[in-house]
């Protein structure tokens, strides 16, 4: 029947079904309802009132009346929703055991192949959650899950104490929305990020531990990826990461530091930071993006485009771009 889901037996639910339509009923009445003994009714009612789905009524004889279902068999629904969670996570526990186990067994099996956009939306969701020191990684196009969904969750593990440092692409930085949406609020919650032209693939490194990478960066390439676990090829990626950070330039105020004047206090011009929209112009200015980039990103005409740039190398005192960016950086705005 259909609440034995619920744990519910199908006599239960017979007697349930009958005292819904039947308030205020004693023993005697539910068991001519149900075609059954006195005595078998009482024990459907005691079972009905341990499971919180009947209440009695004093009197000689004691009346029975159900629970209102919209709540009752509601709360048995939730209940059996915790336990299913539950399970799901022991699952995932038991999967992990089980594949540390066969790594232990053949230490040669450093890499799995994952074939399942939900594996791969999984394992990066594992990686970062179970990082205790640092998340490192390269981000650029094609993504597996919308791009800032996972903010907050990042801001709250920095808050705990686990570093992050990302390289984001030039395509990144220039994906419509993100840099407002999402780049910029991590950098903000204390996001280490640095921008580079290209990268060679994307890339999580979960402390020293294991590595997500796709297994194509072709179209459709990202529905598949490695999950590198310790290893020389872990050690390997780690090193690349390590040489792209080195060469990256620092991404909005991530990493900046206004200069200081002969006494050794801020500059005065770092007490006046900019606005939104010219922090963001600087960011993407610094990134490399053309013009027709930055109006796409930020939604600007071509012509209110390089009227903004022109007005900030105004108020820098810059004469090119490359100027813009040292004078942008000596008041500490990027």
């Amino acid at each position: 029947m259909e609440l034995n889901v619920l744990g519910l037996g199908d006599e239960t639910e017979q007697a349930y079904t009958a005292l819904v339509g039947h308030p205020r009923c004693t023993a005697a009445q539910l068991a001519g309802l149900c075609g059954g003994s006195t005595a078998w009714a009482a024990r459907m009612l005691t079972v009905l009132i341990a499971g919180g789905l009947a209440t009695r009524s004093g009197g000689r004889p004691p009346t029975y009346t159900a629970a209102a279902p919209d709540v009752a068999v509601t709360a048995l629904i939730q209940a059996r929703e915790h336990q299913l969670d539950a399970a799901r996570s022991l699952v995932q526990r038991l999967a992990e055991t089980h594949r540390e186990a066969n790594r232990i067994s053949h230490p040669d099996i450093a890499v799995e192949l994952l074939t399942r956009r939900e594996d791969i939306s999984e394992a990066v969701h594992r990686l970062t959650a179970e990082a205790r020191h640092q998340v490192r990684a390269f981000d650029r196009p094609p993504y597996v899950d919308r791009p800032g969904s996972h903010l907050q969750d990042q801001v709250q593990r920095q808050r705990t104490g686990v570093v992050h440092r990302v390289i984001y692409s030039r395509d990144a930085v220039a994906w419509p929305g993100r840099l407002i949406g999402d780049i910029l609020p991590s950098v903000r919650s204390g996001e280490q990020a640095r921008v580079r032209t290209e990268l060679p693939l994307k890339l999580v490194i979960r402390d020293d531990q294991s590595a997500l990478i796709p297994f194509s960066l072709a179209a459709g390439g990202h529905a598949a990826a490695y999950l590198v676990h310790r290893s020389p090829m872990l050690a390997a990626l780690e090193a690349l990461f390590e040489a792209e950070w080195d060469r990256a330039v620092a991404l909005g105020t991530s990493e900046a530091t206004p200069e200081p004047t002969s006494d050794g206090a801020p500059g005065e011009d770092a007490a006046a930071p900019p606005d939104p929209d010219t922090h963001a112009l600087l960011t993407l200015l610094t990134s490399g993006l053309t013009d027709a980039a930055i109006a796409r990103t930020q939604g600007w005409s071509p012509r209110t485009t390089q009227r903004r740039i022109q007005r900030l190398m105004t108020t820098l005192g810059a004469t090119t771009r490359f100027q813009a960016a040292l004078m942008a950086a000596r008041r500490g705005w990027i």
